[in-house]
């Protein structure tokens, strides 16, 4: 199930975009001003972003920005700009695609659809091996080694293995971990993670490195 960032202070068109994406199986969360947006994205795992440009406080063109500095993640713009200067211009620092209010939401959800899958296709295209420092991780038989041992992994402390080397340096509290890993909400397992990730970091010290990051009162992060 993909998790979809609406980033509209138009209530009304916040609503109804929510409403569509939650019918047809989506998760969503939702934003209302840039700043609320940034600060969901450093807590979730996101697979598209839907961008207003007219925000209160961070607008929509400096999140848009701030975010290509180190993410991908597929951004479908919705504005009332209709001119060609301001679509060009905003697809060429980074939106991947542009609609104009007022929108079809059939349209907006073929154009949701289109960018699913042009990331799935640019996942499979990547090469089938993480290399991150000392640790190498074999995508499709998912050996993990360290310095170029074989380190035995449960399923569980792969997939949060995966999870940080996919966003290095990223802070995740444990409600992040679970929720991504787990596939439920999280409900206080404060135990159950610290253990898991008591035993990934034992599992990981043959490289003599502390890869995992505890950041205290937060959670943790891979640095």
């Amino acid at each position: 199930m993909a998790t979809i960032l609406i980033i509209e202070d138009d209530h009304a068109i916040h609503s109804l975009i929510k409403e569509a994406l939650t019918l047809q199986g989506f998760k969503t969360l939702s934003a209302y001003s840039g700043t609320e947006g940034k600060l969901l994205l450093e807590q979730s795992q996101l697979d598209v972003i839907l961008l207003d440009l007219m925000l209160p406080g961070m607008d929509g063109e400096v999140f848009l920005q701030d975010l290509r500095k180190d993410s991908m993640i597929p951004v479908i713009v919705i504005s009332a700009k209709n001119d060609q200067a301001s679509k060009l211009d905003i697809l060429t620092n980074g939106a991947d695609d542009y609609i104009t209010k007022p929108f079809d939401v059939k349209e907006l959800l073929l154009r949701i659809h289109i960018q699913l899958r042009h990331a799935a296709k640019a996942v499979s295209n990547e090469m089938k091996e993480v290399l991150y420092q000392n640790i190498r991780v074999n995508l499709d038989t998912r050996e993990v080694k360290v310095n170029d041992q074989l380190v035995h992994l449960t399923g569980r402390e792969y997939a949060i293995l995966l999870l940080f080397l996919e966003n290095p340096k990223k802070v995740f509290s444990r409600a992040n971990i679970y929720e991504s890993i787990w596939n439920e909400p999280f409900f206080n397992s404060d135990k159950t993670i610290n253990m898991h990730i008591s035993n990934l970091r034992n599992k990981l010290n043959q490289a003599d490195t502390n890869y995992i990051q505890t950041v205290w009162g937060i959670g943790f992060k891979f640095d």
